[in-house]
């Protein structure tokens, strides 16, 4: 069992870092953050930060202060390479989701893209998303979740336990829509679909504003 924890030690460390930066900055997933990124504006956390993949969409006429937020040392390495590389500054701060080192009402907008299928208890996190947000701020989301068609659904269901093993927790089976409306958040607009040339038990996407209720 000790080996076993120390090769997914290993494996979470030196392999999964690069692998989420590679399948985490396809072409259709990059087109998505592009569509909602540059949206945020004021003081900024970005929750999952990863390895940067949104550094490139942000909206600098809009932005007053950015914090970025990941539990990954080996990703934040790769997305502070990303902010020198577009001149960008960004605070980064260790720490998860469900326990964001914030105070309350803090921040203008929060931006989560394609983490909150890597976030155990998600609704732990988005009650410290509506805890940091102002009132009046905005609520950024871009995630993947279950698919509408049967067929897949079940795909997904019967991949989700090893997938969630290979790939960091990331699990196929959120409705991401549910999740967010069950903390009390209102979503303004949304829109969801298969992205092209993505496998389909992973392909389907939800993406919109939401606000405080």
């Amino acid at each position: 069992m000790q080996n076993k924890a120390q090769i997914m030690n290993l494996y979470n460390k030196y392999i999964l870092p690069p692998l989420c930066n590679y399948f985490c900055s396809t072409k259709p997933i990059q087109y998505q953050r592009k569509k909602i990124v540059s949206k945020a504006k004021g003081i900024i956390l970005e929750v999952g930060i990863g390895s940067g993949n949104n550094i490139p969409f942000y909206d600098r006429s809009k932005i007053k202060k950015i914090i970025g937020l990941d539990p990954s040392n080996e990703l934040s390495k790769m997305a502070k390479k990303k902010s020198i590389k577009y001149n960008l500054d960004i605070q980064y701060l260790s720490g998860v989701a469900e326990d964001i080192q914030l105070d309350e009402n803090s921040v203008d907008t929060v931006l989560i893209t394609y983490t909150l299928c890597s976030i155990e208890d998600s609704l732990a996190a988005l009650r410290e998303i509506k805890r940091v947000l102002k009132p009046s701020g905005n609520f950024l989301f871009c995630e993947h979740g279950i698919a509408p068609d049967k067929k897949i659904y079940n795909l997904q269901k019967r991949i989700n336990p090893v997938w969630k093993y290979i790939a960091g927790g990331c699990n196929l089976c959120k409705n991401i829509p549910e999740l967010i409306t069950k903390e009390n958040f209102k979503i303004l607009s949304s829109e969801s679909m298969y992205l092209p040339n993505t496998p389909k038990f992973i392909a389907y996407n939800y993406w919109g504003v939401a606000k405080i209720n």
